[in-house]
This record gives structure tokens, C-alpha cells and sequence, in this order.
């Protein structure tokens, strides 16, 4: 999903649930002034921060009443605020602290031009516009610091959902089942302590396992470990939604907490299978499983560990026959999935640390950021084509998690050349999803011979027999290629007595490679009537623009 189709999306899905302004969401039709904006920057941030959002938008190009969508001619780059700066670089001296604030342009549906703010929540102070803090009050910006509930309730954001204390719940609110489980994971975690964990009472388990403080019960406790019928104290929905697309129903389940344990029964009612995979110039096929067992559990644990709470949301779990998804509130915390693939980045910060120690110390997630990078080399060594999180906003992670095949030369590349590095898979993966990869990149590809085409039409390398010293499987491949289109044009000529040019094209289509452009199915087309005509076995005959061809008898 390109930026021009995710901020449509998001638009329609806002307007669609929220269907008016409120303290994170701003709609305008036009520019007014750079003093206005500064305000509403201000407002936006710390309205987002109270309503437990990630982010707050500002659009231009939509009516605030009537909600139309029309477009807009603000182009941040040619406004100057104040002596003449500009515009954007005022904005970001004047708002403090300092937040990342975004500024894209993109095209609604395609036909209309939108300017979107994207504005972090505040966090621990408000956000300042001239060093004064504002917020949105009924349909009316104002100074914030009157509102002494609000100021104090920002000024509390820094306190961890995950670790408050539940003083309504007891141990009897706890599922021995998943106590038992989570022993089970300290233990692998810790082997050293395995043996001495064993004579612990789960009072004194829960609070080595920092599952609780001072054996009082916390939130974390009872997601990870909390009975079902418990989760009423969380006062949160605390819920896993499973559902599946297959054979043209749908059908599903919800899991409550435990999660420790909800994890495994989604898992388990996700269908997986074996399949074969057949590498070039070999009978013997490579099975695979559909999914990885440990990234499916790896990806629900990410979500969990991640999710923001405080949106009261519930994990999302989508099964299409051919991906599963995984969505969770919350957009990435710190840097991009990215930032993790290569195993080289480590997070500073969790949006629920007390949380992520837990289900550390449980064996649910790792803290060392290897997890994407586990998840990408997983589908690496598998054969099948990487994760993804294009859908992914700035307030939802949405993660694909491919199981088929999507291009066969990607698979068989994989296969045949066990000395590629992650980045150059992740690469080639790009390229068979159509996605845009950098000129370096398609350099580097191309220099490997690990990619075909031009600029604009890159693919996976159809044979990899040239790069692993298979040169004559390579050439007898490529000529019964060639002599297959022969032979289907030689019959057709003569059922049909003559063919146009144009027919011809249309006739081989379906035999000639899918990567093939049009252009260049035509190219392709010319090459072999020229080399049949120059061998005697067909003619043409022209008249204008028209040629028919016949065969030679």
C-alpha cells in the first residue's frame, strides 16, 4: 500500500467511525495563517495524548462542517512564517519539546491533492506553541494551562499501563494452568534457576518472574496469567480475535485472557500444512511448512507486548489462504521495522515495559530487537516471501505474514543460492512484490544477475542455472521456450490458415513469461517470426499497416 492509498484509507476510516472534529482530529479546507497552525499543533498533541492516542491529524482539504473532501492548494513549502522563515523550520523551533511532527502531501483516491499533519501525542509535559500549551475545547482552541485535570493527567503519562497495581484481584484470580506454563518459560529462560524455582511458592514465582510487585497483582499478571472471568479488572477488552478466510466462508473465534495460554489455541486453529516446493533441475521437491510455528507465536507475542492499551483495541488475527495478518493499536514505538531487520538495533524504550520484563522472563518475547530479524530469516531459509508492514499507520501495526509462494523464480533464486544475505533477499522480495527499490539496489541486483528487466519492470531472474554453473540446463530451458512458441504458432497457422501480427501476439501471451511487458511480448513476438521466416518456414504478406502470416508449405 503506497502513502497516497493508506492516507486515503485512514481518512475514510476516520470520517466513516469518528464523523467529526475532536481533540486529536482537525479538518480545514485551506491555509489561514502560521500563528493559527502553531496553536493547532499544540492543541492536537496534547488532545491526542488525553484521548489515548498515538497520534493527532490535521487535514487540509476537507471541509470542517459538511466533512467533504475537496482538496487543497497549501503547499508548506512556499508559505513564510514570521521574517520571512520558513514555513515548516518556524513551526519546528516554536513547538516544544521537540516532537517528530510528519508533513505529507498525498492524492485522495487518486484525484484530489490533501496536506496531512501527523502529530505525536504528547507525553510526560504538554506541547507547547510559544512556549504556551493549548488544547481544543468544544469547537474552539484555547490556552490549556486553566484546565488543571488535563495538565495534571499529561503530566502523568510516563506511568506504565502494564504495571499498575489491581488491588481487587487475589491469587484466586490467577489460572494455575498458566502459571504453570509461565514456570515452564522462566525455566528456559533461566536454566541456572530451574531447579530452585521449583521449591518457589507462585507468590514468590510471580514476583521473581516480575509478573507482580510485592505480591500485589498487576495488570501484567493478569493478561499473562489472569482467569478469564478476571478480566473485567483490567477494565480493557483484553481480547485475541481470530478470524479466517477460507473456501469462500468465514468463520472465527475470540480468546480472553490468559494470553499465555490464548497464543497456543490461536496457533493451533490457524491451518497449516506442508507443501512442495521444487528447486531447478531437480525431482526432489523441498517440503515446507505453510508457517513457522515460532514466528506465528512470535508475531502474537509482538502484538501483545506492543499493543496500547490505553485505546482500549483488541488484537487482531486474519487468516487468508494465503497470509495470515496480525493488527495491533499502537504504531511502531521506537523506529521502524526496518530499523530491525538485520538484527543490528536494539530498543531503548517499550510502551509497556513492565509488560515486555515480564514476557521476557517468561520466554514470550526477547529484548535484544532480534525478533523481526528471526521472523525475516525464518521465511528466508523456508523459501517464502518476507513479512511486511506497508499497511501499518502511525496508530496501528499491521503485519503480513506471507504462506505461498507469490513468484516461483523468488523461491527457486532462494533455493539455488544459499549465499545470499538477508538484505539482498529482502531486496528480491521487493522486486517480486512490484514494490520500488533504490538505483543502488537495482545495481547491485543486476550486477549478481539476480534480477531482469528494465526500470520500472524489474523481476526475479527467471533462471538461476547462469549464476550456479548450470549453463547448459540454462540454454536447453530457454530454447524450449523458444521452440514451444514455434510449435503452438506452426499449429495454429495451420488450423486457421493465416494469422495478423496482432493475433499472434495475442495467441502467445499465455506462453510467453508473465514478467514480460507488453512491449516486450511484442519485441519477443518479432524475434521469432523473423527467425521462422528467415529459416523458410513461414511468410507474410503486407498491405499498409496490416501483416498476416501464413505458413510455408
Amino acid at each position: 500500500m503506497d502513502k497516497n492509498e493508506k492516507y486515503t484509507e485512514l481518512l475514510k476510516e476516520q470520517i466513516a467511525t469518528l464523523k467529526t472534529e475532536n481533540r486529536y482530529l482537525e479538518f480545514k479546507s485551506n491555509y489561514q495563517d502560521y500563528n493559527r497552525l502553531g496553536k493547532y499543533i499544540s492543541a492536537l498533541s496534547n488532545g491526542a495524548c488525553l484521548e489515548h492516542q498515538d497520534f493527532a491529524y490535521l487535514y487540509f482539504g476537507v471541509e470542517d462542517g459538511t466533512l467533504l473532501v475537496k482538496g487543497t492548494t497549501f503547499d508548506v513549502a512556499k508559505h513564510k512564517a514570521e521574517g520571512n522563515q520558513s514555513l515548516e523550520i518556524y513551526l519546528r523551533r516554536m513547538v516544544s519539546p521537540k516532537i517528530t511532527f510528519e508533513i505529507d502531501e498525498f492524492q485522495y483516491e487518486g484525484k484530489l491533492r490533501l496536506v496531512v499533519f501527523v502529530i505525536p501525542a504528547a507525553v510526560k509535559e504538554p506541547t507547547c506553541y510559544m512556549g504556551k500549551p493549548y488544547i481544543r475545547v468544544d469547537s474552539h482552541v484555547t490556552e490549556l494551562t486553566p484546565y488543571t485535570d488535563w495538565m495534571r493527567e499529561i503530566y502523568m503519562t510516563d506511568i506504565d499501563w502494564s504495571a499498575q497495581v489491581i488491588d481487587e484481584a487475589t491469587m484466586d484470580s490467577l489460572d494455575p494452568a498458566a502459571i504453570l506454563e509461565a514456570r515452564k518459560g522462566y525455566k528456559e529462560r533461566f536454566p541456572k534457576l530451574a531447579a530452585e524455582s521449583d521449591s518457589w511458592s507462585d507468590e514468590v514465582f510471580l514476583d521473581r518472574a516480575k509478573l507482580t510487585i510485592n505480591g500485589h497483582i498487576t495488570r501484567t499478571t493478569l493478561l499473562l496469567v489472569g482467569k478469564e472471568e478476571s478480566a473485567f479488572y483490567l477494565k480493557h477488552i483484553a481480547q485475541i480475535v481470530w478470524k479466517c478466510f477460507q473456501d469462500g466462508k468465514t468463520f472465527g473465534d475470540i480468546f480472553s485472557i490468559p494470553f499465555l495460554l490464548s497464543t497456543t489455541k490461536v496457533l493451533n486453529s490457524i491451518r497449516n500444512y506442508r507443501f512442495k516446493i521444487y528447486p531447478q533441475n531437480s525431482l526432489i521437491p523441498a517440503e515446507v511448512w505453510k508457517y513457522d510455528t515460532n514466528t506465528v507465536l512470535e508475531c502474537m507475542h509482538n502484538c501483545i507486548a506492543h499493543q496500547n492499551y490505553l485505546s482500549n483495541a483488541r488484537i487482531v488475527v486474519t487468516e487468508d489462504p494465503d497470509k495470515l495478518t496480525f493488527e495491533n493499536a499502537g504504531g511502531f514505538y521506537e523506529g521502524s521495522y526496518e530499523d530491525y531487520i538485520l538484527g543490528k538495533k536494539t530498543p531503548e524504550h517499550y510502551r509497556n515495559p513492565f509488560l515486555a520484563r515480564a514476557m521476557v522472563n517468561v520466554k514470550m518475547i526477547d529484548t535484544q530487537g532480534y525478533g523481526i530479524h528471526t521472523m525475516f530469516q525464518k521465511q528466508k531459509e523456508r523459501y517464502l516471501p518476507m513479512p511486511d508492514y506497508d499497511d501499518s499507520t502511525p496508530s496501528k501495526v499491521v503485519l503480513h505474514l506471507p504462506g505461498s509462494i507469490i513468484d516461483e523464480n523468488y523461491s527457486k533464486m532462494l533455493m539455488e543460492r544459499q549465499d545470499l544475505s538477508l538484505s539482498e533477499t529482502v531486496l528480491l522480495d521487493r522486486v517480486q512484490k512490484h514494490k520500488p527499490i533504490p538505483p543502488e539496489a537495482v545495481e547491485l541486483l543486476k550486477k549478481k544477475k539476480l534480477i531482469e528487466g528494465k526500470k520500472g519492470n524489474f523481476y526475479v531472474a527467471k533462471l538461476v542455472a547462469q549464476n550456479t554453473g548450470q549453463k547448459v540446463e540454462y540454454s536447453k530451458h530457454k530454447g524450449l521456450e523458444d521452440k514451444k512458441c514455434e510449435m503452438f504458432l506452426i499449429q495454429s497457422l495451420s488450423d486457421h490458415g493465416s494469422l495478423t501480427k496482432r493475433e499472434i501476439v495475442r495467441l502467445l501471451s499465455d506462453v510467453l513469461p508473465d514478467q514480460l511487458s507488453e512491449q516486450q511480448k511484442e519485441t519477443k513476438v518479432y524475434n521469432i517470426l523473423r527467425k521462422m521466416k528467415k529459416a523458410g518456414r513461414i511468410y507474410n504478406e503486407s498491405a499498409g499497416n496490416r501483416s498476416t502470416w501464413f505458413l510455408v508449405r
